[in-house]
């Protein structure tokens, strides 16, 4: 009884290794999952608190769909000052998590028949959200050795692209483009006249490189939408808080979408977010310092036991060649069965992934560790 545009969407892969990893942890096995993307560590007090206080007080009740404007006018300073962009808050869409914020975007920009691009490897939700929206993935290749640029963009776009998805830093490869690479994107998107969405939800964990949001390019300011949120910088995944900022017709197609859909965000969590803004950001930047003392470690260990595996420039993951001990298919179920460790398939992520594993280094050193001694176990 599954409707067609159903049919179209696989399950998400991340889920699913991790629905079989606490299978496993019920059953009493000790698994070492890396393969969710999610900070291991609490979201900081002063937000806690500050959603908390907001609820006892009555925030409890509907809110504008949009978003309340205290925390709207908030992400928009926080996006003139930090990102370069022109925006005010009644550019803002706030939104239950950057997840809802995508999926609203493909449904109001594409139609049937329409080409989305995505860079292979690309995160696994893009993909379904242009599915069902009922529009074609084009998947670009990228330089798996060269931070997993974009090759030959401008010979996959067509008269049905619609819009190109960046991901800066980037999920599954942690890879970080420089301005020269955004630029190529931003040239070749204003002379096709195509949209572009830049998910920028890893903007603030990055590791001695620089994050640039491309609607701050020349020309970009009214064909980018940025979507953004505090899942990742602020480790508040199950707030499910997002936003994203747009020109006004494709704001109101999202804001249409949202207000038959979800409604709102939840009322007392975007006070939350507003705190995450105003508040305190030492817990951001101690978070950040700790992640990349455990990407050092896990990227050294891994090519000591001869995984081959770059240097990500930001986010938490690593995407690891294992093509010396097999495909990464074979590799994940054998890492989950026999060492008990739960990594992602690189073929979930595109074509491109096949002889990678995803690695997620959110989880303490001392896992990680003790996670690299049963890969190389079972593995050499």
């Amino acid at each position: 009884m599954a409707s067609s545009r159903l049919k179209r969407v696989e399950e998400s892969a991340t889920i699913k290794v991790a629905n079989i990893a606490n299978k496993l942890r019920q059953e009493g096995t000790d698994v070492i999952s890396f393969s969710l993307g999610e900070p291991d560590f609490d979201t900081p007090k002063n937000i806690c608190d500050a959603a908390a206080d907001a609820m006892y007080r009555g925030e409890t009740h509907y809110t504008p769909s949009a978003g309340i404007p205290q925390l709207r006018d908030a992400i928009a300073e926080k996006l003139r000052t930090e990102n370069g962009l022109d925006v005010n808050g009644s550019d803002v869409l706030v939104t239950p998590g950057a997840k809802q914020a995508i999926f609203e975007i493909m449904m109001t920009v594409l139609d049937d028949g329409d080409e989305a691009i995505l860079f292979d490897p690309a995160w696994v939700s893009y993909n379904s959200a242009i599915r069902f929206a009922g529009a074609d993935t084009v998947w670009v290749p990228t330089d798996t050795h060269d931070n997993f640029k974009p090759l030959d963009l401008e010979e996959y776009i067509t008269d049905k692209t619609r819009i190109i998805v960046v991901n800066t830093p980037g999920n599954p490869t942690g890879a970080v483009y420089d301005r020269d690479t955004l630029k190529n994107i931003a040239d070749i998107a204003i002379d096709h006249d195509v949209l572009v969405l830049s998910d920028e939800i890893y903007e603030k964990i990055i590791y001695d490189r620089e994050h640039i949001s491309l609607g701050s390019m020349e020309g970009m300011q009214d064909r980018t939408i940025t979507v953004n949120g505090f899942s990742k910088a602020y480790a508040m995944t199950g707030w499910r808080l997002g936003y994203v900022c747009a020109r006004p017709d494709i704001f109101q197609g999202m804001l249409k979408i949202q207000s038959h859909s979800v409604s709102s965000a939840t009322s007392f969590v975007q006070y939350g977010g507003l705190e995450a803004l105003q508040g305190p950001q030492e817990p951001v930047t101690e978070m950040v310092n700790k992640f990349k003392a455990r990407r050092d470690v896990l990227v050294k260990g891994l090519n000591d036991i001869g995984i081959k595996c770059q240097t990500p420039g930001g986010a938490f993951y690593a995407f690891a060649d294992v093509s010396e001990f097999g495909n990464g298919d074979e590799i994940s179920e054998k890492l989950l069965v026999d060492a008990h460790v739960a990594v992602t398939p690189g073929s979930a992520f595109g074509d491109s992934g096949r002889d990678f594993i995803r690695i997620s280094y959110a989880a303490s050193k001392e896992r990680i560790k003790e996670g690299l001694s049963r890969i190389e176990s079972a593995l050499t």
